[in-house]
């Protein structure tokens, strides 16, 4: 009996893994079977590709060390779930484009230090909601900015202006716009919860006609038409737009605002396919690339033969011809993976994904009481969900190719810090504390 008091002791004593140190633990194995097997078919040793996981190891690490001691209730699936997806979007970049792989291993410490002080400061939510105006007023300057000072880092004739540069670092304003609207619209919206809400059928129909209502979707639809006209950013565009609606049909339960929106839409869809040969070339190349296939619809048909290439197996990293698609590293980056991975790889992607959306809708929904963060957590989430969906169906063929990127996997600083800064917000959210 005595013994065994003693031991009860220091049985407690002893360090036990959670959950999230496991999830990290064998999403940090996968990774190095991966790089190992890089290493391998190439039969090179590079110092600079165990560089790449080093960083991942450290940032992996340090991020669930100091989110159980600051934040020690916080979900414990979504962290191990965007280290898991950043760190095989670091794997697939060394692999299709190694001149790209030490600026995104850059980006990633960058990316979990944002991640992580939004997560553990109270700060970022309070001014998320106070200063709402003065955020949208932030978004749309560096909109304009863009627009009269954009460039693109390929230096290509032709190509999207899409970026602002200092000196030789490039961000893309968009991200950060993306997350300022969210945060907008769930503060803007969650005021007017209440009426909506409490409205019956007939008067209902009467406030998705008013000012407070269609001002906004004038708002999303303009910036949406903005983006569309003078960016040539189809993609943007059309997320911005199908986020705010679901949101709006999330608050208001109205079919009525869908409907007007879809028409809406729908118009500017119109509109853009008769003005703009960018995206008259991309619907063209949906409906039939084949009589094209090796010309203007050269990069769909051949991500269209690495989906097939890969088979339920994959070809194994390494072993496929991925790179014969050009932009693989960033637009296409999810056909690479099924050709090397095959189906396996595509639908651990999707699931990882998947359940990363689904925890942040569960944040959302058990913030029944207080409407901002229920609005928040929702809004982030569809924002990874529809980025998501647009990319991988449109390399697939199943809507025009939008060209925005793949979350945590696609090439790309400031779609990998704002989607860090996305889980950041969510893990702030799924902290009863907050």
């Amino acid at each position: 009996m005595a013994a065994a008091r003693l031991e009860e002791p220091a049985a407690r004593l002893r360090p036990r893994l959670d959950g999230e140190a496991i999830l990290l633990i064998v999403a940090g194995a996968f990774l190095v079977v991966n790089f190992l097997a890089l290493t391998l078919i190439r039969g090179v040793s590079s110092l600079e590709d165990w560089l790449h996981l080093a960083v991942w190891i450290i940032c992996a690490a340090l991020g669930h060390h100091l989110l159980n001691r600051f934040l020690p209730r916080h979900d414990r699936f979504l962290f191990p779930l965007t280290m898991f997806l950043s760190g095989w979007g670091l794997v697939l970049i060394d692999r299709l484009a190694p001149q790209f792989a030490d600026r995104q291993t850059i980006w990633l410490p960058i990316s979990v230090a944002a991640m992580l002080s939004v997560a553990l400061l109270p700060q970022p939510l309070r001014w998320l909601r106070s200063y709402r105006y003065v955020l949208l007023l932030i978004g749309i300057v560096l909109l304009a900015a863009t627009i009269l000072l954009g460039t693109n880092p390929s230096g290509l004739a032709g190509s999207p202006q899409l970026w602002l540069g200092i000196g030789s670092l490039y961000f893309q304003p968009s991200e950060a716009l993306k997350i300022i609207l969210v945060a907008f619209l769930a503060s803007y919206l969650a005021e007017q919860q209440p009426l909506l809400r409490a409205a019956p059928g007939w008067r209902l129909r009467r406030l998705t006609l008013s000012p407070r209502i269609l001002g906004p979707i004038f708002l999303m639809w303009s910036l949406s038409v903005v983006i569309l006209i003078w960016q040539r950013d189809l993609g943007t565009a059309m997320l911005f737009f199908i986020v705010f609606l679901l949101m709006l049909y999330l608050v208001s339960g109205s079919l009525t605002i869908l409907l007007i929106g879809l028409l809406m839409m729908i118009a500017a869809g119109l509109i853009a396919y008769q003005a703009f040969s960018v995206v008259q070339l991309r619907v063209d190349i949906w409906i039939d690339p084949w009589p094209e296939a090796d010309n203007r619809a050269y990069q769909i048909v051949q991500s269209l033969m690495a989906f097939a290439a890969g088979g339920p197996l994959g070809q194994g990293i390494a072993q496929g011809y991925p790179t014969y698609i050009p932009v693989v590293h960033s637009d296409f980056v999810f056909a690479a993976l099924a050709e090397e991975w095959g189906l396996v790889g595509v639908i651990a992607v999707i699931t990882a994904i998947a359940t990363l959306v689904s925890r942040g809708l569960l944040i959302g929904i058990r913030l029944q009481r207080r409407p901002f963060p229920v609005l928040l957590g929702i809004g982030l989430s569809l924002l990874l969900a529809v980025q998501s969906l647009l990319i991988m169906a449109g390399v697939l063929k199943l809507v025009p190719l939008t060209g925005v990127t793949l979350p945590f996997v696609s090439y790309g600083g400031s779609s990998l810090l704002a989607s860090f800064v996305i889980v950041g917000l969510l893990l702030r959210l799924s902290a009863p504390e907050t």
